[in-house]
């Protein structure tokens, strides 16, 4: 149930209880004042009949000396020269009884009907039954007004959050859901606010000194490849050029990763025949690796990124995995698939993360999927990491994320970073 229909039901529940408790209360009260008055105006009859009766001996005013219908209990009440009333239902009809001794064995009562109080008690519960039906009904509508529009602004950020986190920096979750009233709704907003700012800064403070020390490494990495070129062949200098290389690669991947994370990258779309251009772009990368294209399409992308992606995946799989190493394109979307020991529960649940290593894997630094997701992110593609029910490793490319809501089937989990 949502938090609509919560407040609606917990709203027409109070309205109901107090429609109720408003409804019995104003009944008692007005049965217990007619009840009251009747009594009242039966015993100023009684009194008077009792000043006649002493006066000429003879019941008047419609009172009756010893009547056999008198009841036993108002019987018990007068005696000892008192007076008393008594409201009896017989089942035909209710009365109102007045009665007084006036002897030691005669007893004057009056009988007088009250079924006039009771038909003005029935028009007064008529009234209470429409008014407590208004009242939850208008309980009821204001239920719905009050839990739609909470439900809506909470709607509202919760989208808003989600921008947020898909990394739409201009999006304030206070400004979607309106900065009319200072309810709870608006503070929680408001916090959410001021924790994407506090996070977003660290992030930027993170990324300007990833790039800082990237860009500073570049002068003396230059100077150290030019040293490197000037050494003697033999087996040294070629193990100084490669570690040079090595170092030189990881220092642009970074520079990479920090461009991508100031989501300020482009994409320069152009159309593309996906089949042939997997095929021509991992056959001379890697000639071992198997291209399948079931169904080809052409899609608006841009083949510099693209390239990057599917080559950082090609390359994952042969360091990480185990042939054979398959890419398949279906549509608009490439699989690269390995049959190897799978991607690690955590790259699954939580996706890549720089500088995060394999358990066992085979060197490199962490950065090859951060800089494909990077790169997808850019594309408007969906990059998703799944391991195959028979085994192995599987990262899918998609190229049309809107046309296809659903992962493939037979992916046992997945981690989607849109």
């Amino acid at each position: 149930m949502s938090l609509r229909w919560k407040i609606t039901a917990t709203v027409t529940l109070v309205s109901v209880l107090v429609a109720v408790a408003l409804s019995l209360t104003v009944h008692l009260a007005y049965a217990y004042r007619l009840a009251d008055e009747a009594r009242k105006i039966q015993q100023e009859r009684i009194e008077l009949a009792l000043r006649e009766y002493s006066r000429t001996g003879q019941p008047t005013l419609g009172s009756r000396l010893d009547p056999p219908d008198l009841p036993e209990q108002l019987r018990a009440a007068v005696e000892g020269g008192y007076t008393a009333t008594l409201l009896e239902d017989t089942g035909d009809g209710a009365y109102i009884w007045a009665a007084a001794s006036v002897s030691e064995r005669q007893i004057l009562s009056l009988r007088t009907p009250y079924d006039p109080q009771l038909s003005a008690l029935a028009s007064l519960d008529r009234v209470l039954v429409m008014g407590a039906l208004t009242v939850v009904a208008l309980g009821a509508g204001a239920g719905v007004v009050i839990g739609a529009q909470l439900s809506v602004r909470l709607r509202r950020a919760a989208v808003a959050a989600g921008r947020v986190a898909d990394g739409d920096r201009s999006t304030r979750v206070s400004a979607a859901i309106g900065s009319g009233s200072r309810d709870e709704a608006a503070e929680l907003a408001h916090a959410i606010d001021a924790m994407a700012d506090a996070l977003q800064s660290r992030i930027e403070a993170e990324r300007r000194v990833t790039a800082d020390i990237a860009h500073e490494l570049r002068t003396p990495l230059t100077g150290l490849t030019t040293a490197a070129e000037l050494l003697p062949p033999g087996r040294p200098a070629e193990l100084v050029r490669d570690r040079v290389r090595v170092l030189r690669a990881l220092v642009e991947d970074v520079l990479e990763v920090a461009r991508l994370d100031t989501a300020t990258e482009r994409a320069e779309m152009s159309e593309v025949a996906l089949g042939a251009f997997t095929t021509r772009r991992a056959a001379p990368y890697a000639p071992e690796v198997e291209v399948h294209v079931l169904t080809d399409a052409v899609v608006d992308t841009d083949p510099r990124r693209l390239e990057r992606i599917l080559v950082n995946l090609i390359t994952n799989a042969l360091k990480h995995g185990a042939p054979p190493v398959a890419v398949e394109v279906d549509g608009a979307r490439i699989g690269v698939r390995d049959h190897g020991s799978g991607f690690p529960d955590e790259l699954v649940s939580e996706g890549p993360s720089r500088f995060r290593k394999w358990p066992g894997g085979s060197g490199g630094h962490g950065l090859g999927l951060t800089i494909a997701l990077g790169q997808a992110n850019v594309l408007g593609a969906r990059l998703t990491f799944a391991n195959p029910a028979d085994g192995g490793a599987l990262a899918t490319v998609d190229l049309a994320p809107d046309e296809h809501p659903t992962v493939p089937q037979g992916e046992e989990r997945s981690r989607t970073r849109p």
